[in-house]
């Protein structure tokens, strides 16, 4: 159940050891969330993540669940086990690959896995979690979209592609929860300094790039506002205005 503020008390994490998921999780058991799920591929990275939320605070339930985004299959079965095991307020999608644009343009079986990650995997596991929502008549599901899907950018448009698509079907998922006690938020950051992204001194350089924590600052007041989108920094909103509309043979020498 929320608290009288808003606070989510309970909270999945799909992509169990995301580095913006566990950022979200961290600042939200600050606030008062009480049981948190992490859900990915069974590993020590999960494990320890896990560890690391526990010793936030003693009180805090953290499990882990295995979950696959390239197995849709299982989705319902695994989510479904989770939901059964009590309410949950928040479902975060955090899940993702970056790929790799030159390796993945000569390897279209290496392209096709970031689409099905990125896209297939994440509507797979939307639906479900909407879904389940739905039967519970509440719940928040916040979706990880990017910047990159705004606009096809010659150097990342494999995985820019799959974030349009994934941005598309999250706002019309949206707008199909209406009324029925679910709220669909979508937030679009720029580059994000992590661990797995490009070395810190070239991030340090990266015009309006963001960082873990920053992007779970606003996911929080994002859903504290009752927001549809969310961009993070907020300057990319206007950014992206006007980047979207400039003539492709403009857009193209951009070094972007």
């Amino acid at each position: 159940m929320k608290d009288a503020f808003g606070t989510p008390q309970s909270l999945l994490v799909l992509g169990g050891t995301s580095e913006i998921g566990l950022a979200t999780a961290r600042r939200l058991i600050t606030r008062g969330v009480r049981t948190v799920w992490l859900a990915g591929r069974p590993s020590p990275a999960l494990d320890r993540a896990a560890d690391g939320l526990r010793a936030l605070r003693t009180e805090v339930d953290v499990r882990t669940v295995e979950f696959d985004a390239l197995d849709p299959g299982s989705h319902g079965e695994v989510l479904g086990k989770v939901f059964a095991e009590g309410r949950m307020d928040l479902a975060l999608l955090a899940f993702g690959v970056l790929g790799d644009q030159a390796h993945d343009e000569a390897d279209p079986v290496a392209a096709v896995r970031v689409a099905q990650t990125n896209y297939t995997g994440a509507l797979s596991a939307a639906l479900v979690c909407a879904g389940l929502m739905q039967a519970q008549e509440h719940g928040s599901l916040v979706v990880l979209s990017s910047v990159a899907g705004e606009r096809a950018r010659r150097a990342d448009f494999i995985y820019g592609s799959s974030k349009a698509g994934l941005d598309a079907f999250a706002q019309g998922l949206g707008d199909a929860m209406r009324g029925t006690g679910v709220r669909v938020m979508v937030v679009r950051p720029g580059l994000v300094r992590t661990r797995r992204a490009a070395g810190p001194a070239v991030l340090g350089e990266a015009p309006l790039s963001t960082t873990p924590d920053a992007v779970a600052t606003a996911i929080e007041l994002g859903l504290r506002r009752g927001s549809e989108t969310v961009w993070v920094p907020g300057s990319l909103r206007v950014v992206m205005a006007a980047l979207r509309h400039l003539p492709r043979a403009v857009f193209r020498r951009l070094p972007l």
